[in-house]
């Protein structure tokens, strides 16, 4: 079954975090990519998420090169709206 992946960019203008990362990212423009299958049987063409992955910058940690992690994409989008309404001074704080 062949796969197709759709590049995109979301970014944060403030630091972000996610329960699939063990520490609070930096503000700034992330690579997301999104691996879908087609569905088979059916009289047109679909297809179904098969798993989101977000690229993380290397960080400042010796050895450290650049990670990618797969991400709940309900919980990703979530994050970019919190951050959109923090910007407009409308949302919570980040948590500690």
């Amino acid at each position: 079954m062949s796969t197709r992946s759709t590049e995109s960019t979301v970014r944060f203008s403030r630091p972000f975090c996610l329960s699939q990362i063990d520490e609070v990212q930096p503000a700034g423009s992330y690579q997301m990519v999104t691996e879908e299958e087609p569905l088979e049987g059916l009289s047109f063409v679909a297809f179904h998420r098969v798993r989101t992955l977000l690229y993380l910058p290397a960080t400042a940690r010796a050895g450290q090169t650049r990670q990618v992690v797969e991400v709940d994409p309900s919980e990703l989008a979530a994050a970019v709206v919190a951050d959109a309404l923090r910007g407009l001074g409308a949302g919570p704080a980040l948590p500690a």
